[in-house]
């Protein structure tokens, strides 16, 4: 059974404003570096659809590692 009454002493409360800014962080560190690669490869090859796929690849790469980044940004910003 769960019980969902029980604190833990060791957090403390998050405030609206760091939320936001950790929020923002994490999701600069998800879409800039794919659309940097996207924006690159077409500008310099005029290849959109290589372009798509790579920044696409490096998207879902940093999606599955969102966890490990979100846990070491937390770490960080504490």
């Amino acid at each position: 059974m769960i019980n969902l009454n029980k604190k833990n002493n060791d957090e403390s409360p998050v405030s609206f404003s760091t939320m936001i800014w950790k929020s923002s962080i994490l999701a600069m560190i998800f879409v800039l570096p794919a659309l940097g690669i996207f924006l690159g490869i077409y500008y310099s090859t005029g290849n959109l659809i290589v372009g798509a796929v790579l920044g696409f690849g490096v998207h879902f790469t940093t999606l599955a590692f969102s966890g490990r980044i979100s846990n070491w940004l937390v770490k960080v910003l504490r």
